[in-house]
């Protein structure tokens, strides 16, 4: 007897969730060492501690909605500007910030594609 078209999909479905679940967990390249040294370097100064400081706190940022953190006061252009904070999305925005969102506070660009890989992994690590 040969198996329905529901069991087929299915099964299909439990494998593709699977598979999907185990991309979704996978780290980002880089070297999230080198990217601690760039942070602490260039980054922590406005972005260090449990609230941050000039810049809002960085844990947790790979997945989180831009400007979603209650405790800070972003600019009007970084809270509407509808981001999710992806490896993608941060790569674009920390090559030049202005450019990714007009009107951002952020001034600091990482121009070097190494270092915002690296600096990427680093967020990665801090989950």
């Amino acid at each position: 007897m040969r198996p329905s078209f529901f069991a087929l999909s299915a099964a299909a479905i439990v494998v593709l969730a699977g598979a999907s679940a185990g991309l979704a967990q996978t780290s980002p390249p880089g070297d999230a060492v080198a990217g601690a040294a760039i942070f602490d370097d260039r980054c922590a100064i406005c972005h260090a501690g449990p609230t941050g400081g000039q810049g809002p706190n960085l844990d947790n940022v790979l997945g989180r909605r831009a400007a979603s953190i209650a405790s800070f006061s972003y600019t009007p252009a970084l809270t509407a500007s509808g981001l999710t904070w992806t490896a993608a999305t941060l790569n674009n925005f920390l090559t030049d910030p202005g450019k990714a969102v007009p009107g951002t506070a952020m001034i600091i660009r990482v121009p070097d594609a190494k270092e915002r890989t690296d600096l990427i992994a680093y967020f990665a690590s801090r989950h």
